[in-house]
């Protein structure tokens, strides 16, 4: 696919023309990059973004002993480092390709020359910078912990309730003992000795039978929701913990390097006194 093609795809330039997107596209530098290969690392000065044409990339954020921490998979259409162009600062995270990918880079100069003529691409982008920042601040800030069962449980309708209710009678020895109740009494009731010549179902009790078979065929449907649901809920654990890891990971790494600049602030003082004490 070529460079036109791919920026047509692209919310951020949606609404130009095509020779505006082949113009633009004519600006782009093509950067390759095999797997494993970092694109650029925290702390990096930064003057372009980057567009993915092929490939996947994980931006993340160095840890210890060569692990990272994981804070976003970014595949083909999306794009990523814009924030260098807008305040001269350091990248905020490390960047690599996780595939064999290829890469289509936009300089600053070139942005800005294009937002002096599409100002309204310029709100695209800081509506895509925007919701990037919220799903920060809300993974980092916010509270990660909650009991997922109790969020679940308070959007349950009531037909989704009987179909758990329903699962969980099924797995138990109520369910047993009171269908082994039933079948004996109605098989007492059915009783020539007992009904008369002319029971309501005597034997082989083929209303019973009728019964039980629409009840089998209703409670089937029911489980299935009911596991359905169960699926959905163990996913929503997963993230949940998966997002309690990354807080925890994130606020570690803070911490470590907090305490790493503070031993090298001690260290730098400690020696300006070794060498003060040692010229008097």
């Amino acid at each position: 696919m070529n460079a036109a093609a791919l920026l047509r795809e692209i919310p951020l330039f949606e609404g130009l023309a095509d020779d505006d997107l082949v113009a633009l596209a004519g600006t782009l530098v093509q950067r390759e990059y095999r797997s494993g290969q970092p694109i650029f690392a925290l702390g990096d000065d930064g003057d372009s973004m980057y567009i993915v044409q092929s490939g996947d990339v994980n931006i993340h954020l160095p840890g210890e002993d060569s692990r990272r921490i994981s804070l976003k998979d970014i595949s083909r259409g999306e794009f990523f480092g814009e924030l260098a162009m807008f305040d001269d600062k350091p990248r905020s995270a490390s960047a690599q390709a996780t595939s064999p990918t290829v890469l289509l880079e936009l300089s600053r100069e070139t942005l800005e020359n294009y937002l002096d003529h599409r100002p309204r691409a310029a709100m695209a982008i800081l509506r895509t910078m925007s919701e990037r920042l919220r799903e920060t601040n809300t993974l980092l800030s916010a509270r990660a912990a909650k009991n997922v069962d109790e969020e679940f449980d308070k959007n349950l309708s009531w037909s989704e309730r009987l179909a758990d209710t329903v699962a969980e009678l099924n797995g138990s020895w109520k369910f047993i003992l009171f269908l082994c109740a039933l079948t004996a009494a109605w098989c007492l009731i059915n009783w020539p000795r007992l009904a008369g010549p002319h029971p309501f179902d005597e034997y082989p009790y083929q209303f019973y039978n009728l019964v039980l078979a629409v009840f089998v065929a209703l409670q089937g449907p029911l489980i299935v929701m009911s596991q359905n649901r169960q699926g959905i809920k163990d996913r929503a654990r997963a993230d949940t913990d998966f997002k309690v890891n990354l807080k925890n990971e994130v606020n570690i790494e803070t911490l470590l390097r907090e305490m790493n600049e503070f031993r090298n602030e001690m260290d730098d003082r400690l020696d300006r006194i070794d060498r003060t004490l040692g010229h008097s």
